[in-house]
Formats: structure tokens, C-alpha cells, sequence
């Protein structure tokens, strides 16, 4: 894997950034404070803005990281960020990267998650060379696994009870795609 850290990217409607610790406040007001945004997410809805700046600065520092990989979505229309995606997990071994997200609740069903998603497949598979990128829901979330399948990825199975989130203990639905099957869509 070529390691390139958090670039910045585009997309037709989005820009995907570095946070900066001045993100913290609209971080906090459009997705991390709602409970709804995170009820199936492995963090809790963050109770004040201090733990915003506590978070975007612990990212900011992890910047310098050449495989550290944390993008603010920022749609050109909106010109701040209102969600964030990542990839939480790197695994040289089997060079692979596991991708989580969110996005605010007013922005929810407008194309903005299939977009970055897509975007970071292209990004993953073609600028740092991956074998394989996954992501996985909560069954309860089906929507999440809907932008998986639209970008592509395949639904590989479901383990039971397998992690915890903010609803306690909880299935996942593993979603992934192998660098072969991206090229040749």
C-alpha cells in the first residue's frame, strides 16, 4: 500500500478535508450532539462542544500519519462540514482498510454517503492501492448497508452479537470489496 494520509478530495458535490480545530463547534452542531445520528455508532452522541475540540484535535495531531485517514464531508452547497468518514481500521497483513461514517440527519437520504463512500473506494483502490475495503452496519440500520450495495460492496454475512453499540449488544452486517471486483465493475 502507497500510504498518502488525508488528502484532500472532490466529488461533483463535495469536499472531503482534513478537519481543523475550528470544526469543532459545527462538528457538534450538525451531527456529533444527535442522538439519532449516533444511536447504532460505537461513540456516544458527544454532551457539549468541549469534547468536540477534543476529539478534532486528537485527529488534527494524528494528521502527520501517513496512514492516518479522516475526511470532513463538506458539501460546495453548504460550505461546512456536516459528517465525517474514516478509515478506523488499517491492516497491512491483507492491505485493507475498514471504512465507518456519518452524516447529519438533515442531510440524510440526499446522496451525499453513496458519494464520499464512492469516492473513498476510488481513492483507497486506485491512489493507495488496497486490496480490499469494507464497512458494516447494524441490521437496524439497513440504510447504511443500502449505500454499501449502491457503491458496490458486498454483503458477506452477518455475525450475531458480535459488537456493542449505542444500543448494547448488537449484530453487524459486513459489507466488503476486493480491489479485482472494483476494477472490473
Amino acid at each position: 500500500m502507497n500510504h498518502l494520509g488525508t488528502q484532500t478530495l472532490t466529488t461533483e458535490r463535495l469536499i472531503l478535508r482534513p478537519f481543523t480545530l475550528a470544526d469543532a463547534p459545527v462538528m457538534f452542531r450538525n451531527w456529533a450532539s444527535d442522538p439519532e445520528v449516533t444511536k447504532y455508532l460505537t461513540w456516544p452522541a458527544h454532551p457539549d462542544v468541549e469534547t468536540s475540540e477534543k476529539v478534532t484535535a486528537e485527529w488534527v495531531a494524528l494528521y502527520r500519519e501517513p496512514d492516518f485517514y479522516q475526511w470532513a464531508i463538506v458539501p460546495k452547497a453548504v460550505g461546512e462540514p456536516i459528517g465525517s468518514i474514516a478509515a478506523v481500521k488499517v491492516d497491512e497483513n491483507v492491505q485493507s482498510v475498514h471504512i465507518g461514517y456519518c452524516i447529519g440527519r438533515r442531510w440524510w437520504h440526499q446522496g451525499y454517503t453513496s458519494e464520499v463512500l464512492s469516492e473513498m473506494l476510488r481513492f483507497f483502490f486506485e491512489d493507495v492501492g488496497v486490496n480490499r475495503v469494507d464497512s458494516r452496519h447494524d441490521p437496524n440500520n439497513p440504510n447504511s448497508g443500502r449505500v454499501m450495495a449502491h457503491c458496490g460492496m458486498i454483503k458477506e454475512g452477518t455475525m450475531r452479537q458480535a459488537d456493542r453499540n449505542n444500543q448494547g449488544l448488537c449484530d453487524y452486517t459486513l459489507y466488503g470489496i476486493l480491489a479485482k471486483d472494483y476494477f472490473n465493475r
